[in-house]
């Protein structure tokens, strides 16, 4: 089986389980306890924020660590908007993870925030200008994702950040699928960097386990836990911290930071042969997203005159296991509503297939994957032709 949906989830790395174990077993104190035990389980915590730290450039009392990205953006966009807001008016895009839109669906409901939600072009971009424009005196904050989930769509999130953060109001990105891809580095003082108040990350897409994950928030920021209890995480996230799992999203970041830039480019120039190799065979092929501002290892289509589920069916009996798009919509008979937001028909956006390749992808199998997915579109074609 070759697996093709590491946008979902990715195989927890050999490394972070053998750096997880001592703390799932022997050393299982918790960190807030002031005996030994706990001092000893305190000062992995302390080692792991010190290492996440470090790859964002960051200081280490900047790092909240949360059980995964849905938490994270939660925290960020309610904490933020509720801790000191200038306002009750927010600014994020329409093809946000569900995690970064149903907060801000909650502050409206429940808090009468507005929130205006930047369009996107064809290719999934937002346009910078856009956001000048819907910026006020009383916009609280800004959210828009580094990379988009389901089309692999990179964001100008250079010129997107200087604009907020140029005009006073902080500036989050959802940079969940961004990790291991892209450069995290934090703009800090003169040093260039992102302009960013705050960032998103979850372990389960670097080889890290599912159920931990990381949030940036810059120290000079109020925000407002959105878990009361214990006072944990400098009283910004309470509850009994997961030391293991810490650990293991410090190694996993760690690891994909020193192997990036190289695979990276690597894999970047594979999935351009698979791009091509689709297009070419594939009568009625789409790629959507950007068709070179996107992730490495993202490419996804949309292929006319099938159904996306019965090409995913038939990848999968011949051992390629890809999605129809984002794991939180799976089940779902609604159209991907970010290919919907880029105009893709309600029709043609039932036929997506999305492709995330891991870092470790040598260039043969991009040819290799392109020519089976040629004969499983031609199989599902011929079956609705009869």
């Amino acid at each position: 089986m070759q697996y093709l949906d590491h946008a979902a989830t990715s195989p927890v790395r050999r490394e972070v389980l053998e750096v997880m174990w001592p703390y799932l077993t022997g050393e299982f104190g918790n960190p807030s306890s002031h005996h030994e035990v706990g001092e000893r389980a305190a000062s992995a915590l302390s080692w792991a924020r010190s290492r996440v730290a470090e790859v964002l450039g960051c200081r280490a009392g900047e790092v909240i660590f949360t059980s995964g990205g849905t938490e994270a953006n939660n925290l960020a966009i309610k904490g933020i908007a509720l801790a000191a807001p200038r306002g009750r008016h927010i600014v994020t895009s329409a093809i946000e993870h569900p995690s970064v839109l149903e907060s801000c669906a909650y502050l409206e409901r429940f808090h009468g925030f507005e929130v205006d939600r930047l369009g996107v072009d064809e290719d999934g971009l937002v346009d910078p200008s856009e956001l000048e424009r819907l910026l006020r005196p009383d916009t609280t904050l800004v959210s828009v994702m580094y990379a988009n989930n389901e089309v692999g769509t990179v964001q100008p999130l250079d010129r997107l950040g200087e604009i907020a953060v140029g005009t006073g109001v902080p500036f989050h990105a959802d940079a969940v699928q961004a990790a291991g891809w892209l450069d995290l580095t934090v703009a800090r003082g003169d040093a260039a960097g992102l302009p960013v108040d705050a960032l998103t990350l979850a372990g389960h897409k670097l080889g890290a386990p599912k159920g931990v994950g990381a949030l940036f928030v810059r120290s000079r920021l109020a925000l407002e836990p959105t878990l009361h209890g214990g006072g944990q995480e400098a009283g910004r996230r309470s509850g009994t911290e997961n030391v293991a799992g810490a650990v293991g999203l410090a190694t996993a970041l760690t690891l994909a930071e020193e192997e990036r830039v190289a695979r990276a480019a690597e894999v970047a120039a594979g999935r351009d042969d698979f791009i091509e190799r689709v297009l070419a065979s594939v009568p009625g092929a789409r790629l959507t997203g950007h068709r070179t501002q996107r992730l490495p290892g993202t490419a996804s289509f949309c292929f006319d005159g099938t159904s996306g589920e019965a090409v995913l069916l038939e990848l999968e009996r011949r051992g390629i296991v890809c999605s129809s798009g984002s794991a939180c919509a799976a089940g779902s008979d609604e159209p991907s509503a970010v290919l919907t937001a880029m105009g893709v028909s309600r029709e043609l956006a039932q036929t997506a297939v999305r492709f995330t390749f891991p870092a470790a992808t040598p260039r043969g199998d991009f040819l290799a994957v392109a020519d089976a997915v040629t004969a499983a579109v031609e199989s599902v074609s011929s079956l609705s032709a009869r």
